[in-house]
């Protein structure tokens, strides 16, 4: 059996790989096989992603492009749980819309905006791992989707309402369960397993396999490399610590908070002695003499 070929992660390429024009091509491959159309780069724009700061240095990585058609894709790669990230992707949206247009433009300029957020962590409640989100509008009674008259269709060149506002789109890696059945999970197993298949066929996969292979890195870039990905290890550790730590100390005051509860009863109705009471509820007798009424 041939040795896997080891590839460089897809958010480590968007930090410093994929914003060069000579690989627009890997980028467009994965936008292509994900939205179903072919998708073409204009260039890369500034986004947060170019500016790293001590929280988002290895928890999030973001790549913002136009493209063509002159829509704004963002491209979002999360590690860190967190639990507000849907109203997160509403404000990144919502930014993207206010910084592009011009002041004096009329409203029908807005542009439209994608994003994209390839998810290392569970959100939600849900059985698939990719999901889409758009806006629409349906009637109350007859359940009808509004759609566009004959003068906004000339506005928006016949698209429908769903098109005209952003579109979103969360793929749960960790979900995948490493069957790829489309070209689409074709690229869902690279982001997870950082390994392309040699019967792979997703648009984007070739190059990309030829572009981001570690040895091709120098001695400084893949020093540079294995210590963000030794950094996401850690950063993973530290949350799993956390969220650990804290529902066990939640458990603990918990039942500490019952245990004076009964206490409390138990002083008020019973009149027992604090041994006893310390017998009964784990609390020490000084706990307990603590809570005597006055």
């Amino acid at each position: 059996m041939s040795k896997k070929r080891r590839l460089i992660s897809f958010d480590w390429a968007m930090k410093k790989l994929l914003r060069s024009k000579a690989n627009f091509e890997i980028l467009e491959g994965f936008l292509s096989e994900l939205l179903k159309d072919d998708i073409h780069i204009l260039e890369i724009l500034e986004s947060e992603g170019n500016k790293e700061n001590l929280r988002d240095k290895y928890n999030r990585v973001d790549l913002k492009v136009k493209n063509k058609k002159n829509e704004i894709i963002i491209i979002e790669v999360q590690y860190e749980r967190e639990l507000d990230y849907l109203q997160r992707i509403l404000y990144g949206t919502s930014k993207v819309i206010t910084e592009h247009i011009e002041e004096s433009a009329p409203y029908s300029k807005i542009v439209k905006v994608i994003s994209v957020n390839i998810l290392y962590f569970d959100l939600g409640q849900g059985e698939d791992y990719v999901y889409h989100g758009s806006t629409t509008f349906k009637g109350i009674h007859s359940q009808d989707l509004l759609q566009l008259s004959e003068d906004q269709q000339e506005i928006y060149g016949g698209r429908p309402v769903s098109e005209i506002y952003p579109e979103y789109y969360l793929i749960k890696v960790n979900s995948f369960d490493d069957i790829a059945k489309d070209t689409l999970d074709e690229w869902i197993y690279f982001l997870k397993n950082e390994e392309i298949k040699e019967d792979f066929k997703a648009k984007g996969l070739k190059k990309a396999k030829q572009e981001l292979d570690v040895l091709k890195l120098s001695q400084e870039e893949r020093m540079a490399y294995e210590r963000y990905k030794d950094d996401l290890h850690y950063q993973a550790s530290m949350v799993e610590s956390t969220f650990t730590i804290g529902r066990i100390k939640g458990r603990k005051e918990g039942k500490k908070e019952k245990a004076v509860e009964i206490a409390i009863s138990l002083i008020s109705k019973n009149g027992m002695g604090p041994k006893m009471i310390a017998d009964i509820t784990g609390l020490t007798e000084e706990e307990i003499k603590a809570l005597k009424p006055k």
